[in-house]
């Protein structure tokens, strides 16, 4: 039986239940949480402020892997950040790390992706600062579209009808794949019926967490919820590769 650490914006109270169902049984799920209602750069900066206590809190459970699952805490100070982070919680609690953002990027590379769009449930500021994140990281983003919520718990209220919706609109027929951020939109569901009804790979920042957290466990994911579920994530280091 492995554990699985997360930590979880605390008003995020959507990937807690993504991960309950679609775990193996082969894991439990233990997770701690940071402050955040609002989805602004200064309430985003400020998540991390607890983040080695709350580290430490998932380390004395001792869990095999401490996962920061939150999309924008880990790129908004930019490329590398992400590795800086996971440098912290590994330092303070002797356990392997990962974030969100550093397993979105592993996903798009191991999937061989160049050229996305992107759709996210906060507002255009913050997807902005997403794409720029990936555009440095080496990928084109095509096409941005957000649904516009700054209160966290608003976007945790989503059905997830409202990812398929955006996720379908913003298809175009050059980019390699559709992206859509924020591990506290509901995803998981659609992500197979949005790749029926656009014939392109979907990449949910929930689902790539969940992928990359189960390679570095090296525990064979559940069937479904998108094609980066059928491939292997090689149980890599947190270091995505060049």
């Amino acid at each position: 039986m492995a554990r699985l650490g997360l930590l979880v914006p605390s008003s995020n109270t959507s990937v807690e239940t993504e991960f309950h169902r679609t775990l193996p049984d082969a894991v439990t799920l233990h997770v701690g949480r940071l402050f955040l209602t609002q989805v602004t750069p200064e309430s985003v900066r400020r998540i991390v402020a607890d983040m080695e206590g709350q580290a430490k809190l998932l380390a004395s459970a001792d869990v095999d892997l401490i996962v920061l699952g939150a999309t924008l805490p880990s790129l908004l100070n930019g490329l590398g950040y992400d590795q800086q982070l996971i440098g912290t919680i590994e330092a303070a609690t002797g356990k392997p790390a990962t974030t969100t953002t550093t397993a979105l990027v592993k996903a798009l590379r191991r999937m061989d992706i160049r050229r996305v769009v992107m759709g996210a449930a906060y507002d255009d500021t913050m997807n902005g600062v997403a794409c720029n994140f990936l555009q440095a990281s080496g990928f084109e983003v095509l096409e941005a579209a957000s649904l516009g919520y700054v209160d966290n718990l608003q976007i945790g209220r989503l059905p997830s009808e409202t990812a398929y919706e955006l996720g379908c609109r913003i298809a175009r027929p050059d980019a390699d794949a559709i992206v859509l951020a924020c591990t506290n939109w509901m995803t998981l569901d659609v992500i197979e019926r949005i790749e029926a009804t656009t014939g392109k790979p979907v990449i949910t920042t929930t689902q790539a967490t969940l992928w990359a957290a189960l390679g570095l466990l090296g525990v064979e994911p559940r069937a479904g919820f998108g094609r980066l579920m059928h491939m292997s994530a090689e149980r890599a280091t947190s270091t995505p590769a060049a």
